[in-house]
């Protein structure tokens, strides 16, 4: 009886968070003057999954997860169970080249968020193409280090031309997508804008000139303390996890939660 009564409880509290959460995409991106939110991925690592079936229940369709094993897991079983063929996986954590094939083997596997080298991109790339039945590339964003700190992955801003060529030109079964970053954590915006945004807006717009592509390129950048002012300074994708599910159980990691 108390389990149930926790799991009801749960259910509750993350169908509120998600409703909230909803609401203050929908308010910021009116206060920002534009027609379209940006995605909402939802970050549900080291949660049960039973806390992303709520989510997938009250709408959400975009899921992120870090780890590969985790994402594999959490994949195959709701593909076992059956009623979730729409969900959508985003890699959004540092992808270790001996998990490659197992990630290219996830159910739903919509996009790669993490890209930050050549090495990373052609293996990807071979893996992906290796898949049986594979049709559509594979979504892929370049991840770049715009607060240049040792801690985080990604490529410099400057080697981002570099890359974006060898991913549009050498690697047929990925698509080339756009950029994401994490950032440094804590910015004051009595300081003004976040300067990682603006970095990544800045190199987004270098690669549309130099590379002269024919679509926008996607911007991922804004989490729980900061999505709301990703919005307004144009993310078209925000990562959220404590603002919907609370904080996971604490891992070994330099990154903040998501």
């Amino acid at each position: 009886m108390v389990a149930r009564l926790a799991l009801r409880e749960s259910y509750e509290c993350i169908s509120t968070a998600v409703r909230s959460v909803v609401a203050a995409v929908e308010e910021s991106t009116r206060a920002a003057g534009r027609v379209a939110p940006p995605r909402l991925v939802a970050v549900s690592k080291a949660q049960p999954l039973c806390r992303v079936q709520t989510a997938y229940q009250e709408g959400l369709r975009h899921f992120g997860e870090n780890y590969v094993q985790e994402l594999h897991s959490k994949a195959t079983e709701l593909q076992r169970l059956g009623g979730y063929g729409d969900i959508r996986w985003h890699f959004i954590g540092h992808l270790q080249g001996n998990k490659t094939k197992l990630l290219t083997a996830v159910p739903g596997l919509w996009q790669v968020e993490t890209v930050h080298n050549e090495k990373m991109a052609q293996t990807l790339n071979r893996m992906w193409g290796k898949r049986e039945g594979a049709g559509q590339p594979l979504r892929v964003l370049m991840q770049v280090n715009t607060s240049e700190e040792d801690n985080k992955h990604g490529c410099q801003p400057e080697e981002c031309v570099t890359l974006a060529r060898f991913i549009v030109t050498e690697c047929p079964h990925l698509t080339f997508q756009g950029l994401m970053t994490v950032g440094r954590q804590g910015h004051p915006l009595e300081e003004g804008p976040n300067p990682d945004f603006q970095m990544l807006a800045h190199c987004s717009a270098s690669l549309q000139q130099t590379l002269r592509l024919s679509r926008p390129l996607e911007l991922s950048m804004g989490m729980t303390a900061d999505f709301q002012h990703a919005i307004s300074m144009g993310s078209t994708s925000i990562r959220v996890g404590t603002a919907l599910f609370g904080r996971p159980p604490q891992r070994n990691s330099t990154h903040s939660p998501p």
